[in-house]
């Protein structure tokens, strides 16, 4: 069986990135090693034992492939990833209460509740609630 170990979100600064994602969205660190040179290795993870075997790395966004893919994702107001909460308004209220942007707030779209955060870190995330 193949499952997915690790999925990678391109940022525009790792240690910022790092932060948001365990500080504001809750995640935790899984692995946090400096490379040198200024660059961070830097992974993340569901809390509590949650998707023990799923990291999030926060890569590196500069480059000639990552920073116009980055750019043009954002531009186009695509979301780089997608988290699941149990209650997203509650999560909304909680997330907007930090200071986080949302290009747009709670709504149905199809089958789940969506809606759309600012990273921080040049990226949007879209939060959903299946079955809502």
């Amino acid at each position: 069986m193949i499952k997915v170990a690790m999925a990678g979100v391109y940022v525009d600064d790792v240690a910022r990135a790092h932060s948001f994602y365990t500080d504001v969205l809750g995640f935790e660190t899984r692995t946090h090693m400096d490379l040198g040179n200024g660059t961070l290795f830097v992974t993340v993870g569901a809390p509590e034992g949650a998707q023990p075997d799923l990291q999030l790395l926060l890569e590196p966004g500069q480059g000639p492939v990552a920073e116009p893919y980055r750019r043009a994702l954002y531009e186009a107001g695509i979301p780089c990833i997608v988290f699941s909460v149990d209650d997203l308004p509650a999560e909304h209220r909680r997330l907007s209460a930090l200071g986080v942007r949302f290009p747009h707030g709670p709504r149905r779209q199809g089958p789940v509740l969506a809606a759309v955060l600012d990273d921080t870190c040049g990226n949007l995330v879209q939060l959903v609630q299946p079955d809502a």
